[in-house]
């Protein structure tokens, strides 16, 4: 097909969060392919890809080795049914994930992606009280600005401001508490005070449900899609703590933090000092070339489960995707390739060389923060301080992501924060690369702005009528 009737057709297709208002109108770029940390348009113009996809492309564009594994097992075997049969390679990816898991988490159960990956998870945690006797023992509480699905039950415990309008969320048993955001932090707080305040409500929130009925407490080591929100240091461990006191399980949701993100396999235990319950997964799993996610639980309570049971303990979920071959072996090449060429410890190198080069955005008059950890990064942009002007921020948003385009970089706008997750192979000429044209976009929709705003008076306005 032409670039012409590709757009057309494009139309036709659905896209995550679309607005049915405008469906027939959009002009979405049309990428034709990618070569490491570098996409290319239709017209071959050259962008750097800065959120990595979305989050996921963390071994980089156009990995012959993952192509090569995925066509091998296609040929030699491209499904078979996961309720009766077993496979190498999802046997294998298994065991590998296990192995790089933090304390006990050794079994693993994979999914279709992140959202059927969360879904799952909590259905595990529904289904372990449920044989511990405790069927009351049901409710969910995460963190808003949160995101952990689109699932009807991921996407209740998703919590993103400005995010939830005309759809249906399960409301009787997910309850959110404020996000640890330092940029909350009232005027004259301590650092330790507000660690305490965090901590506390979730303490509030446990207490106001009822110790009993409180299963599981759901957080993203850092808010990724709410923004990239680094949370005060101790807040996972002091959480796991209350957790623990009140019998609930600990849910973090590692789509976005695993598989070298914040230069680790798994951050929950190598960057914030924790060994959650659960770890949901997904993204840097395959690094986006198939689509796939998991979970890995604790053989403590899988030995619960197996203790109580009794002749059957059937936990039935599943997909008919779940441990898919041509997924599995794409996530063993692609870990493989983060192993070989030690992309883990590239990534706590260039991490840091990230963040202190975005640092130098802050004399941009329109920057209200930059903020981030490891390959994790946010620049806040705020066009009036103290507005909270939606429109105003979609507008800010859109021209830093026009303008930066045109310049040969995507950013992904979340309203008025552009996010990046490069991949973990750039280097640190791309990294200046990405800051450069990310400083000249911010200016440019500064300019834009201004322009739009100061606009000749009409003759009305300077000769205004008798009594106006």
């Amino acid at each position: 097909m032409q670039v012409t009737e590709i757009k057309r057709a494009d139309n036709q297709f659905i896209h995550p969060w679309d607005d049915f208002v405008k469906l027939g109108k959009h002009e979405r770029t049309l990428l034709r392919e990618g070569d490491g940390v570098y996409v290319f348009d239709s017209d071959g113009k050259r962008l750097l890809d800065a959120p990595a996809g979305m989050w996921c492309v963390n071994v980089g564009h156009g990995r012959k080795e993952i192509a090569q594994a995925v066509y091998d097992q296609i040929m030699a075997l491209p499904y078979v049914s996961p309720w009766s049969m077993a496979t190498g390679p999802a046997a294998q990816f298994a065991a590998e994930i296990a192995a790089e898991a933090p304390g006990d988490l050794k079994h693993v159960f994979f999914t279709t992606c992140g959202s059927t990956a969360v879904d799952s998870a909590l259905r595990f945690v529904q289904f372990y009280n449920n044989m511990r006797g405790k069927p009351q023992k049901k409710h969910i509480i995460a963190q808003k600005r949160g995101y952990h699905g689109s699932t009807y039950l991921g996407g209740s415990v998703s919590a993103k401001e400005r995010d939830k309008n005309h759809l249906d969320f399960e409301t009787r048993l997910v309850h959110h508490i404020d996000a640890p955001d330092p940029l909350a932090r009232p005027a004259g707080q301590s650092d330790a005070d507000f660690l305490d305040a965090c901590v506390g409500n979730l303490e509030r929130m446990i207490e106001q449900v009822g110790s009993d009925n409180c299963a599981v407490f759901v957080a993203e080591p850092i808010l990724a899609s709410g923004g990239v929100i680094v949370p005060p240091e101790g807040y996972h461990a002091r959480c796991l703590e209350v957790c623990r006191r009140h019998d609930m399980l600990y849910l973090s949701d590692e789509v976005v933090t695993a598989f070298g993100r914040l230069g680790h396999c798994f951050a929950s235990q190598d960057v914030f000092g924790i060994e959650p319950d659960i770890i949901t997964t997904a993204k840097g799993l395959t690094s986006g070339y198939i689509p796939m996610g998991a979970f890995v639980v604790s053989d403590r309570l899988i030995d619960e489960i197996k203790a109580r049971g009794g002749d059957s303990a059937v936990f039935s979920n599943g997909f008919t995707y779940s441990g898919h071959p041509v997924a599995a072996a794409a996530g063993l090449a692609n870990l493989e390739i983060m192993r070989r060429e030690k992309l883990f410890e590239r990534a706590r190198e260039t991490g840091p060389y990230l963040q202190q080069q975005l640092q130098t955005l802050h004399d941009l008059p329109i920057v209200r923060d930059v903020r981030g950890l490891g390959l994790m990064a946010c620049v806040e942009c705020e066009w009036r301080e103290g507005e909270n002007d939606l429109a105003t921020d979609h507008e800010i948003g859109k021209l830093i992501d026009r303008h930066c385009q045109a310049l040969g970089l995507i950013v992904r706008p979340l309203i008025n924060m552009c996010v990046m997750s490069p991949p973990l192979t750039i280097t640190r000429e791309q990294i200046d690369e990405l800051v450069t044209i990310l400083r000249r976009g911010i200016e440019l929709a500064t300019e834009e702005m201004q322009s739009i705003e100061v606009r000749p008076e009409t003759d009305s306005q300077r000769h205004p009528s008798p009594g106006a």
